[in-house]
């Protein structure tokens, strides 16, 4: 598995040490491991989570502007897992609801060694952190929309918010509440995956 997902990061630009390719395997192998009892996510086979879950999150690692990132509706750890491996030095709020994905982090965070991720159990829309974030990332969590709605407290004065979205982005886009402004809207490419994939980045106005 570990030369499988060599392949897939030579196919892009990121650059991963020995270590973090280890660790995105150690992650993946826990996701499987777990997944049985807790059902974390739908895609079963570990070779398919490394496209699925691993290379999707990893692809918008370039674009983040920042220090201090907050993860919303993270499930179980994506994207903010992968992007903690990628970026030792930033740090990374994984929020979700569920209590059983809260526990599968903490072990995460253990086992991987992972002191940049502080996974917290709560509504995003509850969430008060005690400094505003530099980027609000999500990934399948709700409509870009609602997205923005329920975390518009969330980010800094120069904070970002980076919505992962499929193909209908410019749905998305017509749909945006009138106190954000769209920096940019970035077509990702994600090695062997059949499916398009965009990364939205909106500031407040």
């Amino acid at each position: 598995m570990l030369e499988k997902l060599r392949q897939l990061v030579a196919k892009t630009s990121l650059q991963l040490s020995e270590n973090q390719l280890q660790q995105c395997i150690d992650y993946v192998q826990l996701l499987h491991k777990w997944n049985s009892a807790y059902n974390l996510t739908s895609v079963r086979d570990p070779a398919e989570m490394l496209i699925k879950h691993v290379m999707d999150s990893l692809v918008i690692a370039p674009h983040l502007q920042g220090e201090h990132f907050i993860d919303v509706g993270t499930g179980p750890g994506l994207p903010g897992v992968l992007l903690a491996i990628y970026y030792p030095n930033k740090q990374f709020t994984l929020l979700d609801s569920l209590g059983k994905r809260i526990r599968f982090l903490n072990q995460v965070k253990i086992q991987l060694g992972l002191a940049n991720i502080n996974p917290i159990q709560g509504r995003v829309e509850l969430h008060q952190p005690e400094k505003l974030y530099d980027g609000v990332i999500s990934r399948a969590f709700a409509s870009a929309s609602d997205m923005l709605q329920w975390c518009r407290h969330l980010p800094a004065a120069t904070g970002s918010f980076y919505a992962m979205k499929g193909a209908a982005v410019q749905e998305e886009i017509a749909a945006l509440p009138d106190f954000v402004k769209v920096s940019a809207v970035i077509p990702l490419q994600v090695p062997e995956l059949d499916a398009s994939r965009h990364l939205l980045i909106v500031t407040s106005v």
